[in-house]
């Protein structure tokens, strides 16, 4: 059965039959990974599993509703990020200009995904083209190519820990540039695997 449900599709199944052993495989999968994706946007442990939980919770009691063809991982994703938002309105008064970008988020996942996610597509291209060559060349090698430190440094030629600054300061950089509405749409790509800038390396 376990095997089965490794398998998106098996996986969807089973939830819309109201199967315990498909929820407590997804759970078992995607409680972590979702849980440090929402740490990154809520900043706080307690609040990041107070949303993942409620987004499982949700997935369950909405179960037959998911559609055959689901892309889960992605609807997983976009549900903790649009529960974000929930618990950022809730916790955090916003001033008016905050409110349009929130308002704007859920445009970006919502309402027109393909032309605002190629919008910010360019967006986060131009300022990785931007960063330091050896910040760009091991943020990329890590995060497009899907390279792991060990073989970034490998390939660079420098250390691990050099390897670990660069793309450190990589973020630093881009969070910086991109502010914190868009870098919130960033970190989605990133944690979904939708992160294809179509940059290439250079030789510095």
């Amino acid at each position: 059965m376990e095997h089965d449900l490794n398998n998106t599709e098996h996986l969807v199944r089973g939830l819309k039959n109201g199967t315990s052993e498909a929820y407590s495989f997804l759970v078992n999968k995607y409680h972590h990974t979702l849980c440090t994706y929402a740490f990154t946007l809520v900043g706080d442990h307690d609040s990041a599993e107070d949303i993942v939980q409620n987004v499982l919770i949700r997935v369950w009691k909405k179960r037959k509703e998911l559609k055959d063809d689901l892309d889960l991982k992605n609807y997983l994703y976009k549900s903790v990020y649009n529960n974000f938002i929930d618990h950022y309105r809730k916790m955090r008064p916003a001033f008016a200009l905050e409110k349009i970008h929130i308002d704007s988020l859920r445009d970006y996942i919502h309402e027109e995904p393909d032309n605002a996610m190629e919008a910010l597509i360019a967006i986060v291209k131009r300022e990785i083209d931007n960063l330091p060559p050896k910040c760009r060349e091991a943020f990329l090698l890590s995060k497009q190519e899907g390279l792991t430190n060990m073989e970034i440094a490998e390939y660079l030629n420098i250390s691990i820990k050099s390897v670990e600054g660069h793309i450190t300061k990589a973020f630093s950089i881009l969070r910086k540039a991109l502010g914190n509405t868009v870098h919130h749409i960033f970190m989605f790509l990133l944690h979904t695997g939708n992160l294809n800038t179509g940059l290439t390396l250079k030789t510095v």
